[in-house]
């Protein structure tokens, strides 16, 4: 059944473990097993870039919509303790327009001790922050910048906030949080600036890697032949410098990754449309509203929130995440006939 209670569409589905084998772990019918876990925590962001937000924003969701930070731990203890993740990434939105950020992080260390906590952010106020969210037990952060020329990342994110993603971004490499690294969204109109934000994050000493425009924005004007395809873009990084291929280094990993100049830093290009990693997918999604998503293109999720609120013990949530991803699609079908994007946007689902 679809529903719209907050604004932001999403179909609501019971799951199914008829074939799936007696193990913990989030395995689904394809042999693929989820290690890595995201947990948007808002859909709120300080940022309204084209490719993922509408111009207004995503709808509000309800304070009491959302998972508060004792179901954010609980779920992210049961993941790790349970069903075997081994990494957890915080998203959004943009996660530090939650306040509670570190008290979450804080308990998740405490609960989940080892295992890695990581964030994506646009690091918009980042540098008055990452101190503390470092002392709570943050390990790695990621930064969303697409471009160093201040004209057009205003234009492309709709706010004129580079100085401040930049500060951020040197503050996290000032502490030790290491490797920093930066996913970077090629659009037409940015395409020529490519070559400027490699050499800067080379400067910078943080690790850059492209990601090729999926088919999730909000305002759903995706088109195959607007977006700016790996082979385009490592032809134009070709011109400026010595680009030497040398794979993935880990066969989930889904970055392609490039040494540069002779190494040793290396540029990595996510080729999410024309190089589909589906069969290697490691990746499990738990949204702002505590629904399990299973792939970004499925609009099917599973919620875990209001079994939780309902009183379902940690095996009883287990199973429903169990069966969400036992059900996973086999990939996102972007090249099939019949291929239409999810209702919810990037910004919604979380990256």
């Amino acid at each position: 059944m679809t529903t719209v209670e907050m604004g932001i569409p999403t179909v609501r589905s019971s799951v199914s473990l008829s074939g799936r084998p007696d193990v913990a772990h989030l395995v689904d019918r394809f042999g693929r097993v989820a290690r890595d876990l995201r947990v948007s925590i808002t859909e709120k962001c300080s940022l309204r870039c084209t490719y993922c937000m509408p111009e207004e924003g995503l709808p509000t969701i309800p304070a009491e919509r959302l998972l508060n930070p004792g179901e954010i731990v609980r779920l992210v203890e049961l993941a790790v303790t349970r069903l075997g993740v081994r990494e957890v990434r915080f998203t959004g939105g943009e996660p530090l327009m939650r306040a509670d950020l570190e008290r979450i992080i804080a308990g998740c260390a405490e609960k989940v001790p080892g295992t890695p906590l990581a964030m994506t952010t646009n690091a918009v106020g980042l540098e008055h922050r990452v101190r503390r969210l470092a002392d709570a037990g943050l390990s790695r952060i990621n930064v969303s910048l697409d471009t160093v020329d201040r004209g057009h990342f205003a234009s492309l994110t709709r706010r004129d906030r580079l100085p401040s993603v930049l500060a951020g971004i040197r503050a996290a490499v000032a502490i030790g949080m290491a490797p920093v690294k930066i996913n970077a969204v090629l659009m037409p109109e940015t395409l020529s600036g490519a070559a400027d934000l490699l050499q800067w994050c080379l400067d910078e000493g943080v690790e850059l890697r492209f990601i090729e425009q999926m088919p999730l924005d909000a305002d759903h004007e995706w088109a195959r032949e607007n977006m700016v395809p790996a082979d385009r873009l490592l032809s134009v990084l070709g011109k400026h410098f010595e680009l030497e291929e040398l794979g993935r280094d880990d066969r989930v990993a889904p970055a392609e990754l490039w040494r540069v100049n002779g190494g040793p830093a290396t540029v990595g290009i996510i080729a999410s449309v024309t190089r589909s990693f589906c069969a290697d997918c490691d990746r499990t999604r738990l949204t702002a509203e505590g629904t399990i998503r299973s792939c970004l293109f499925s609009d099917s999720e599973v919620d875990l929130r209001g079994a939780m609120r309902s009183g379902a013990d940690d095996e009883q949530l287990a199973q429903l995440w169990r069966g969400a991803m036992w059900n996973k699609w086999v990939g996102n079908g972007i090249d099939t006939v019949d291929f239409a994007p999810p209702a919810r946007s990037m910004g919604a689902i979380g990256g």
